[in-house]
């Protein structure tokens, strides 16, 4: 951090595009200043060994090193924000504490949220790791005491938050893993899954029944929050007709 308490920043692209939007999106918050930019991940990690960085904007899918695997040789990485068009990567970016994971094309108010993150970040974090597939099945590997469990998506039932922790429900089994319900729900977001309530994320092709209250999976039923009722209902009855 600089004498000024900024925030020096690198950005790391292949996609000079990409590198001009991170550029502008820097310079217009004023607690960030740009120290560099480079094309790829080997031009970063020569530009690390001789300048101090705080925060890193990491593109994943680069030519010769992935941004990923840049990361992993770094005895000490700074904070890293990445950076992709590819939503496959996430789970392995949050498996390597990144503050935040920003899919392209991206937005200012995605940018800013991001950013805002950065005085809040702690780096005792237990991230799922990577999500893979077989075949179309997507999976996760959650951390469980000293195992890592696999649970494929298209499994969950729902998942309950209980503090630090979430409980993860299948009709096989039940996860208690450390993890926060918003970054689950971020990681989920596309993957037919809906946040009903402050500690609930269910899955929308397993509700069998909903009132304006409540939704029904597998015979259990679980409360829509009065702040999500307008629009998960509006959403359910829709899907409905």
């Amino acid at each position: 951090m600089t004498h000024d308490g900024k925030i020096r920043c690198l950005a790391v692209d292949d996609e000079p595009p990409a590198l001009d939007i991170l550029k502008k999106y820097i310079s217009t918050v004023s607690t960030l200043e740009l120290a560099g930019t480079c094309n790829n991940a080997v031009e970063a990690l020569n530009f690390l060994r001789g300048t101090s960085i705080d925060l890193l904007f990491l593109d994943i899918q680069m030519p010769q090193l992935l941004g990923t695997d840049l990361i992993r040789t770094l005895k000490n990485p700074p904070r890293v924000i990445f950076t992709t068009a590819h939503r496959k990567f996430a789970l392995e970016g949050f498996e390597l504490d990144a503050i935040d994971y920003l899919l392209k094309p991206i937005s200012l108010e995605r940018f800013l949220k991001a950013v805002n993150k950065l005085p809040q970040q702690s780096s005792a974090s237990s991230l799922p790791a990577l999500a893979t597939t077989a075949g179309e099945r997507t999976y996760f590997f959650f951390s469980v005491g000293k195992k890592k469990v696999k649970v494929f998506l298209d499994e969950i039932l729902y998942i309950e938050s209980l503090r630090e922790y979430v409980r993860i429900t299948t009709k096989e089994k039940n996860i208690l893993t450390k993890f926060q319900l918003s970054r689950i729900e971020e990681l989920l977001s596309q993957n037919n899954f809906l946040r009903i309530h402050r500690s609930f994320i269910v899955a929308k092709d397993k509700i069998s029944a909903f009132t304006t209250v409540d939704v029904e999976i597998n015979n259990k039923q679980i409360p829509i929050g009065r702040s999500y009722k307008e629009w998960v209902v509006a959403l359910l009855e829709k899907g409905s007709s």
